[in-house]
């Protein structure tokens, strides 16, 4: 049997999270604490501010930008404001608003932490 051997350390998978820490290097520069978010713009941690300045009462889940504070409307709602924010700004991690629930989502690599 023959055993082959790495000349060098493995290369990050496609996800973008490192073998080392299992975490993106958004996610590792966003901290975990939901205390230390910044606060929505709006002042409104319940709602999809887009959503209500259209009308729209109806979301399935929000989410909040962990770099601006934006709070949107999942993508299971009919329309996903969390992505399009991602979309328009570029800012890469948001974590779920929902009450209970810490998770966060980086958009670029389509990982949790």
């Amino acid at each position: 049997m023959k055993i082959f051997r790495r000349s060098s350390p493995p290369s990050p998978d496609h996800s973008g999270a490192d073998s080392a820490g299992g975490r993106c290097a958004e996610l590792g520069e966003i901290g975990s604490d939901p205390a230390l978010d910044p606060a929505p713009p709006s002042g409104q941690e319940r709602c999809c501010e887009e959503c209500v300045a259209i009308g729209e009462t109806h979301w399935a889940h929000l989410r909040k930008c962990l770099t601006c504070g934006r709070v949107g409307c999942c993508d299971s709602s009919p329309r996903r404001h969390a992505t399009a924010h991602f979309h328009e700004t570029g800012h890469p991690v948001m974590r779920s608003a929902e009450p209970g629930e810490a998770w966060r989502w980086c958009y670029v690599h389509e990982v949790t932490g």
